[in-house]
């Protein structure tokens, strides 16, 4: 394998954990210079939201790109990007896992279930959500399956249609969930500091 395992880099990492609102929150700083920043519910230790971001060229901090969670449609911006808004009927991809699996919902998708069809292709590294009216089509890679350099398995794959959202579950491997467990315990080490106390503890 190439490089350091991403256990391996997560654990290398520079850590901050901050607690508060049932929340740990954990910013991971790279040596490559990314950042990761998650979130996860204090109680179930449920990964809530995961973000990242890189600098650019000349060194400046990109905006956070999601990864698990909601899109940040609220964000500030330029006035511009508050006034063209996309329509609040276009589909909305978002990623929200549960303990067990990988799951994505498509919202504002009307159609009938019987109209999806969702698959894996091995070679492209991604699963496909087509539809047999040709109205949607969406490509979406599975970024974790890809730092453990793990196969897509077909199997693993389902969906489910209700409310005007496609959900759909990719079980997650055993090898991620272990991973997983053992992570939980590393953050759980972390001194961390309450959401009023200042500055973050940094591990």
């Amino acid at each position: 394998m190439a490089g350091p395992s991403w256990l391996e880099q997560l654990r290398a990492a520079r850590k901050t954990a901050l607690l508060g609102d049932g929340m740990r929150k954990i910013h991971y700083l790279f040596d490559n210079g990314k950042e990761m920043a998650e979130e996860y519910d204090l109680k179930t230790n449920q990964l809530l939201l995961r973000k990242w971001r890189e600098k650019n060229a000349l060194g400046a901090c990109g905006a956070w790109q999601v990864e698990v969670g909601e899109p940040n449609l609220l964000a500030s911006g330029p006035l511009d990007r508050e006034l063209i808004k996309e329509s609040s009927t276009n589909p909305i991809f978002m990623r929200k896992d549960t303990k067990n699996s990988f799951q994505w919902r498509i919202r504002n998708l009307p159609y009938p279930k019987d109209v999806y069809r969702v698959s894996v292709e091995k070679d492209e590294r991604c699963c496909v959500v087509r539809t047999t009216n040709k109205k949607y089509y969406k490509k979406f890679s599975v970024p974790d399956l890809d730092r453990f350099q793990l196969p897509l398995d077909s199997t693993a794959l389902s969906f489910t249609h209700a409310n005007n959202t496609l959900i759909i579950t990719y079980l997650k491997p055993a090898e991620i969930l272990a991973a997983e467990e053992e992570l939980q315990k590393e953050l759980k080490k972390i001194k961390a500091a309450n959401n009023g106390d200042g500055e973050c503890k940094t591990q």
